[in-house]
């Protein structure tokens, strides 16, 4: 390449001209178009022209000639049309040379000028031939749509980038912002952005976005959804991002709406016992619709004969249907303090299948006749009609416990059963359930409930002896079903007299996790030798699962095989790896924000461990765990009790500021 040549290269996506200067190693020493010195290698040069530039005329007009050659070029590059030019060789499968290409451009004798505008433009429009230097190849047609479509879709995104930036800044000023129609793919952009972050499908146009309009990437999307009424102060984040919805699906909503027309009411036949005689009791929270057990009871000479009652949602709700569908997608109702979203719809669980007092419903029922010890003499297991006659909540049953005759023998009996599973070494964890509660003003309070109330008591243990007699039921008839079963904990901590907080909150750490599988196993946390959960249909697709085989062993219906069975534990792993996830740190968010309207209080707190960068310690008020920082000021050893002081909170970012008081 000679010293004076008008040379061309790339740099950052741009065409430059310049005049070689020098040469030395394969480096060339060039003045720019913009009066600039460069050094780059010789390889780099795209074009180079034959008409080269006495350097003797001075660095000034040297520029000026380069910049007139640059716009003779750019005039010629109007003159070129790559599609006509593309339809000519489109056909020809081969690389062509950057002559040729010129000649097919232009008539007459070509100059460095010609060759140089095709070279520009092919540079510039990918869309028809692949670029290579000074070479091109031409793209199939193929080839040739799917890069418009791409260059089509780039710049539909740009617009996009460019318009929410816009429209955001507008949100941020204006006092009452709204949401016109044709930027509601901008708002669905943002919260993907804000929800999934990097994993989002819309990551990369929703940080231009964010970018652009000088957002935080951190809040801002969220701020600007609450100001726009999307969210509010408060959204529940993970019921987006785990795509949890408290509404059915249309064909699901169509299969209610035939329920609803059809006659369903529970009427006796030959197929099930009629218990409405029997004196029935359901015991539940305030506030509970959806009943789905009851407990009757009558003495028996020596013994009890004790009734556990089922609703049978399985008789209304047929295998395969869509709600049934939407059921296992679910796999669980949810329960948060701010929000309840049912497993079903709320026809079946709090009107069609909810033990109503005074209504006569289908049920299942487990009969079991126990001695005074709460030892299970026989048991048997049947569909049945029954009619509850007393509705409890727990605080009316604890109330009138002492008195009433058929929940004291209840009770006797639960207490009893407990020490049958005491024996044989059940883990009894003392830890009371934190209640969080919202009123109609978002005022939060926080209180503890006692799990061993009476009346949680009796309902607890008798729920777990249905459930273990419904297990049993299964094993001995040899049929297949969803088993819970449970190793040895990894150590037991916990005193004979039932520990203290301390103990009983490590120990849940030390418990084995909970093995859900087709075989029955031994359930070492409860001290039972086989498990399975039946009595919540309403609420847990499993429960639904369970009664629908015990259904199948009464010839009421045809059961799962094993391998509808494994696909349903595989189904709904997910879904209530979601829930437990989901119920537990909306909790928590709660708390934190009942915490940050108590900044300054002190509160008592025990300490659990000393770790590498602090104390773990747990607010008893609230047993929720946090650190503490090792400076504190004192020096601490697990299971003292300490009193700190709540210096700050955050319940959006999970946060808690704590000094020793």
């Amino acid at each position: 390449m000679e010293i004076g040549s008008i040379v061309e290269y790339i740099d950052r996506k741009m065409v430059v001209c310049a005049v070689v200067l020098g040469k030395k190693n394969q480096k060339l020493r060039m003045l720019t178009e913009h009066n600039r010195e460069v050094s780059h290698s010789e390889k780099r040069v795209a074009h180079a022209g034959t008409e080269p530039l006495d350097l003797g005329i001075g660095r000034d007009t040297l520029v000026n000639r380069l910049k007139t050659a640059v716009a003779r070029r750019k005039q010629l590059q109007k003159h070129i049309d790559i599609e006509a030019l593309w339809g000519v060789l489109n056909t020809e499968a081969t690389w062509i040379d950057l002559p040729t290409m010129a000649e097919f451009s232009f008539d007459g004798e070509i100059s460095s000028d010609h060759t140089s505008a095709v070279m520009r433009v092919l540079f510039e429009d990918r869309l028809y031939f692949k670029f290579d230097g000074n070479r091109f190849f031409p793209n199939s047609p193929e080839r040739v749509a799917h890069i418009a479509a791409q260059a089509a879709l780039e710049a539909r995104k740009a617009r996009t980038i460019d318009d929410a930036s816009k429209w955001i800044n507008e949100v941020l000023k204006a006092q009452h912002p709204v949401v016109p129609p044709e930027n509601k793919e901008i708002i669905e952009i943002l919260k993907s952005f804000f929800l999934f972050g990097k994993v989002s499908p819309h990551y990369d146009i929703g940080n231009k976005i964010i970018s652009q309009s000088g957002l935080d990437p951190k809040d801002g999307p969220f701020h600007i959804l609450v100001k726009l009424g999307i969210w509010n102060h408060d959204e529940n984040l993970n019921l987006h991002r785990f795509g949890i919805s408290d509404t059915f699906p249309p064909e699901a909503m169509e299969t209610i709406k035939q329920l609803e027309s059809q006659e369903t009411k529970a009427r006796p036949d030959g197929s099930r016992r009629d218990l409405t005689y029997l004196s029935t009791i359901t015991i539940d929270g305030h506030g509970t619709l959806d009943f789905d057990d009851a407990i009757s009871i009558e003495p028996e000479g020596d013994r009890f004969r004790l009734w556990i009652h089922i609703t049978d949602v399985a008789h209304l709700l047929e295998r395969g249907t869509p709600v049934d569908q939407e059921a296992l997608l679910r796999g669980s109702s949810v329960y948060m303090p701010d929000k309840r979203i049912p497993m079903l719809p709320k026809f079946l669980t709090e009107d069609l299948c909810s033990l109503k007092e005074g209504e006569d419903r289908n049920a299942i029922t487990i009969m079991a006749s126990l001695d005074h010890s709460a030892r299970v003499l026989d048991f048997e297991i049947f569909p049945s009609i029954i009619s509850v006659n007393r509705q409890m909540t727990y605080y009316d049953a604890n109330l009138v416990v002492d008195q009433d005759p058929e929940l004291g023998a209840i009770y006797k009996l639960a207490q009893k059963f407990r020490e049958f599973r005491l024996n044989a070494d059940a883990i009894q964890l003392m830890i009371p359930e934190i209640n969080v509660c919202i009123n109609n003003n978002r005022e939060i309070s926080i209180t503890q409930i006692n799990r061993e109330s009476p009346s949680r008591f009796m309902v607890s243990e008798c729920m777990i002896l249905a459930n273990w007699l419904a297990a049993r039921f299964f094993r001995d008839h040899g049929q297949s079903t969803i088993y819970r079963s449970q190793l040895e904990p990894r150590a037991h901590i916990i005193d004979e007299d039932g520990g203290n907080l301390f103990q009983n909150w490590m120990q849940r750490k030390l418990l084995s996790r909970v093995i859900i599988g087709l075989e029955p196993e031994p359930h070492a946390g409860l001290g039972l030798d086989v498990y399975v959960t039946v009595t919540s249909p309403l609420r847990k697709y499993f429960d639904l699962v369970s009664q629908r085989q015990i259904r199948g062993l009464l010839g009421l219906e045809a059961p799962y095989s094993d391998e509808d069975l494994g696909f349903i534990i595989q189904a709904a792993e997910q879904p209530l790896r979601y829930i437990t996830l989901l119920q537990r740190e909306r909790i928590r968010y709660w708390i934190l924000k009942h915490i940050a309207s108590h900044v300054g209080q002190k509160e008592e707190a025990l300490v659990l461990e000393k770790r590498r960068h602090g104390y773990l310690i747990l607010l008893t008020k609230y047993l929720i765990e946090y650190s503490l920082p090792l400076n504190c000021g004192a020096d601490l050893r697990p299971e003292d009790t300490i009193l700190v002081k709540l210096d700050r909170a955050s319940a959006r970012s999970d946060t808690i500021g704590l000094s020793l008081a």
